[in-house]
């Protein structure tokens, strides 16, 4: 099954932990830290518990300085940086109808678009448009790069995990988006010691 067509299937929890989960692994682009996010996903693994999400989600955007500022006009990891600005600044301070579907389908091809735009053998300039995205979420994956290859994998396998699980697949792809963020922290750390 498609990326799409898992996104067009999925119930209201499992939308909201795909837009969360693309969103968590930019955080390196944002500047936070590792559990920036954490609450987010502690109100949605037990939503009784706590606060909720809208609150968590004001707390993270306090705690990322600059979120609603734009970044250079430079190619590249300014680029990306928008990207992962605009999924926070975006996400509903309700995870529920229309405003989460429209989100968690931005992250996913926001959440692409960075990973294609970070590709550190994508030839300078080189980024795939809306329509090359659009075709790898509809399954059509031949001569993909190996970072967007393995973030389209990563949002499959999220959405599986979701599809009828309880708390625990919520934990599987919380270990997903961990693996995931550390690989474009890599990748974010490569780039900055090539400029430098």
């Amino acid at each position: 099954m498609s990326l799409v067509e898992l996104i067009a299937q999925a119930d209201e929890r499992a939308l909201a932990a795909s837009g969360l989960a693309c969103l968590d692994r930019c955080v390196p682009l944002l500047g936070g830290d590792d559990e920036v996010l954490r609450p987010l996903w502690t109100s949605l693994a037990d939503p009784a518990a706590g606060e909720t999400w809208g609150e968590c989600l004001e707390r993270a955007r306090a705690k990322l300085p600059g979120l609603f500022e734009e970044p250079g006009e430079e190619a590249g990891e300014d680029q990306a940086v928008r990207l992962a600005r605009a999924m926070l600044a975006t996400a509903p301070a309700d995870p529920v109808g229309a405003p989460l579907r429209e989100w968690a389908d931005a992250c996913s091809v926001a959440a692409l678009r960075i990973h294609r735009l970070l590709e550190v053998m994508a030839p300078a300039g080189e980024v795939d448009g809306a329509g090359d995205i659009d075709s790898r979420r509809e399954g059509r994956t031949e001569g993909m790069s190996p970072l967007v290859a393995a973030e389209l994998r990563r949002q499959i396998t999220v959405l599986e995990l979701l599809a009828g699980t309880g708390s625990g697949g919520l934990r599987q792809v919380l270990a997903v988006s961990t693996e995931g963020r550390r690989v474009l922290r890599a990748v974010v750390s490569r780039r900055a010691r090539g400029r430098s």
